[in-house]
């Protein structure tokens, strides 16, 4: 587990990220860093020499760069983050701070050829919307449609014919480059042989649009779970410290919860903390059935009815240093009644009634946990986390029924097919597992990433597809009553803040993290239409 420090204000703010073992840290690529825990390490090397610090005009990528002057001054002193940006800059450069909490830290560097270094100047030269963008005052020219990407339009709005590179060239200098966080080293390069040979090619879902005054962002790297679709119109996603509300029809968003000051409950529940909680860092989220549970780094629970004004219920699942809250599941019980799960960094799995927001399960592991997914029938609960091997348990009591073997680092991900019979977990060894109940000895799928880990996944509600999430560039839907043979690769540039099909799987949406080309991606189920369109033409002739 990694404890990353940083000024909020007056205070210090401990963030907990997941790790055990030292690795390449978040948005990578260019420059990054990690910061090692203490435990596993009780007598840590010395530090490093001190990063040099980054030019603020050090153009390293069609984005720029974005600087939180957390201590609030004008400098680049301790407290200050300089986040390089997704698009090529994918990398987190955190001033050291000189505390008794933190042991040491380790520096990556990897390089960018000299040609696309004097490529993205130019852009520079030319001009940048992310001065705009930052403060949300693009308008709709900056998005891009589907009969615009039909004419040749970047759906991104990357001006690449401004660019002496390539978009191709540039895809092949990030998959060159991208490397894929790990806890437990080469588990990406032992997981290859496994995996199945997919078709790619599919086309389930066709672009619709990208809408670039929709701001999606991430606060911790390893959990992208921060965009839910509630209809094929309605998203609901994480906004810097806003949860924000996008309907796709009137292309406006709405802020919904805003945890940047102080968030208190208005209703009364026994157990609620009455006096909420101040500048709320938001780690996961759940929108379900209009209700709404966002997580925080300090093991925080905000609860929200989307249909009555105010925050119906707030409190602390833990008060353990590691007490990150690392996922929601929002569901229906077999009694009707809906409640969530909550999945924790001090290794506890609780879940709570969503009409009285009473505890009424609490389950504690060997490891911390990342992801929970509950049956659909309610009758297996799927947990995985820090450790190679995923669990499948009783929900009832929290007893395992199966371990699951596979796997070769720590998983973030989980989804049950709505048949009921399989499911899927994704892992750091950049797989996607797919597991059968009635047969849970080992997986009967293995679909591998192209930069990294698996972080996010979905089925449509029919159970037709399954849609995996990789920290940046690249989502993979399968077919799944294919027996996921097939594929279809959706590839842009950029962090993933989530991924969520809607309800009625008519629509699909991405969540891209990044300074200048953030965004959200719409695409729309394509239907074989065939009588109808037989029948136009045949009008057509007439």
């Amino acid at each position: 587990m990694v404890h990353l420090f940083h000024h909020f204000g007056p205070k210090i703010i401990k963030q907990t990220a997941k790790e055990t073992q030292r690795g390449r840290e978040p948005f990578h690529s260019i420059h990054v860093i990690s910061i090692s825990p203490q435990a596993p390490h009780p007598s840590p090397p010395p530090p490093p020499p001190p990063i040099p610090s980054i030019p603020s005009n050090d153009v390293v990528s069609p984005c720029s760069c974005s600087r939180y002057d957390y201590d609030d001054d004008d400098d680049d002193e301790d407290g200050d983050i300089l986040i390089r940006d997704p698009i090529g800059g994918l990398g987190l450069r955190m001033s050291e701070q000189h505390g008794d909490d933190t042991d040491f830290i380790d520096e990556y560097e990897m390089d960018v050829d000299d040609d696309m270094e004097e490529d993205f100047r130019e852009r520079e030269l030319v001009g940048s919307d992310s001065d705009a963008d930052e403060y949300g005052y693009l308008d709709k020219k900056a998005d891009t449609s589907a009969a615009e990407a039909r004419r040749g339009r970047d759906i991104q709005g990357i001006p690449w014919e401004r660019l002496s590179v390539t978009r191709e060239k540039y895809r092949q200098t990030r998959l060159e480059q991208y490397t894929n966080y790990e806890n437990i080293a080469h588990s990406g390069e032992g997981s290859q042989k496994d995996c199945n040979i997919t078709k790619k090619g599919g086309k389930y879902y066709d672009f619709r649009h990208n809408s670039r005054s929709v701001k999606s962002t991430i606060l911790h790297f390893q959990l992208r779970n921060l965009v839910w679709a509630t209809t094929k119109h309605d998203v609901y996603l994480m906004s810097h410290f806003s949860v924000i509300h996008w309907s796709s029809l009137t292309r406006n968003k709405t802020e919904v919860l805003n945890v940047s000051g102080h968030v208190a409950p208005t209703e009364k529940h026994p157990g609620s903390l009455l006096e909420g909680f101040t500048q709320t860092q938001v780690s996961t989220l759940a929108v379900k059935d209009n209700l709404l549970v966002a997580g925080g780094f300090q093991g925080e629970l905000i609860c929200k009815n989307l249909r009555r004004p105010g925050v119906s219920f707030c409190t602390r699942t833990t008060y353990d240093d590691n007490a990150i809250t690392n996922a929601l599941e929002i569901y229906a019980a077999p009694s009707g009644a809906i409640r969530f799960t909550a999945s924790n960094n001090d290794c506890g799995v609780r879940d709570f009634d969503m009409e009285t927001f009473q505890l009424t399960k609490h389950f504690q592991y060997p490891w911390p946990v990342n992801h929970t997914s509950l049956s659909p029938g309610g009758n297996l609960l799927v947990i995985v986390g820090d450790d190679p091997d995923g669990l499948v348990v009783d929900p009832r009591d929290g007893k395992t029924v199966a371990t699951l073997h596979g796997h070769l680092d720590f998983s973030f991900a989980s989804a049950w097919n709505p048949d009921g019979m399989t499911f899927a977990t994704g892992n750091q060894d950049k797989t996607c597992r797919v597991w059968d109940v009635r047969n849970l000895s080992k997986s009967v799928v293995v679909l591998k990433g192209n930069l990294g880990a698996i972080r996010s996944i979905r089925y449509t509600s029919d159970g037709r597809y399954m849609a995996t999430a990789e920290p940046a560039d690249f989502v993979h839907v399968y077919d799944a009553k294919k027996g996921y043979e097939e594929e279809q690769e959706i590839d842009f540039f950029g962090e993933i803040s989530g991924i969520s099909f809607s309800p009625d799987t008519e629509s699909f949406f991405v969540g891209i993290w990044d300074r200048t080309y953030g965004s959200l991606l719409e695409y729309g189920r394509r239907r074989n239409y065939s009588y109808l369109d037989s029948v136009y033409n045949h009008i057509s002739r007439v």
